[in-house]
């Protein structure tokens, strides 16, 4: 009653995973380089937080948190879309609407190009990866 299974339990079977196409791989690279960017910049700003004296602590404690967790939620989209996983396109889309808008604001209304530009140079490269015919093939019936 207490004790192990009678059996051994049946081993599982292995879940079918399709191959990536390569459009898809480039795009989880490339979301990879942003949640590792955005990781660095967590802790910068958290150092940042620590060494010197913010107007508010709350809010620059939040900033790291928020930062910190859209670079998470960023490492787990790049392993879902390496695994070709359904879930893990929209998030990364929202996230590209959301970085594309943070570097149009840098590179034009706040005149930091050098921060900017490359921010839109990703957010172009991904979401052009994605819209490939062979990228919505892999997540087509998802």
């Amino acid at each position: 009653m207490l004790g192990g299974a009678a059996e051994p339990t049946a081993p599982r079977r292995g879940r079918h995973r399709p191959e990536a196409p390569p459009a898809v791989r480039r795009a989880a690279l490339v979301v990879a380089v942003e949640s590792a960017g955005l990781a660095v910049l967590a802790f910068v700003l958290l150092y940042l937080t620590i060494t010197s004296t913010p107007d508010s602590v709350s809010r620059a404690v939040a900033e790291v948190v928020y930062v910190g967790f859209f670079a998470a939620l960023l490492a787990a989209a790049a392993v879902g879309l390496w695994r070709v996983s359904g879930w893990a396109r929209g998030p990364v889309i929202v996230l590209q609407v959301l970085l594309g808008l943070f570097g149009y604001t840098s590179a034009f209304e706040a005149d930091r190009p050098l921060i900017g530009v490359p921010i839109l140079v990703l957010v172009a490269v991904e979401l052009y990866q994605l819209a490939t015919p062979e990228a919505r093939l892999a997540f087509s019936g998802r």
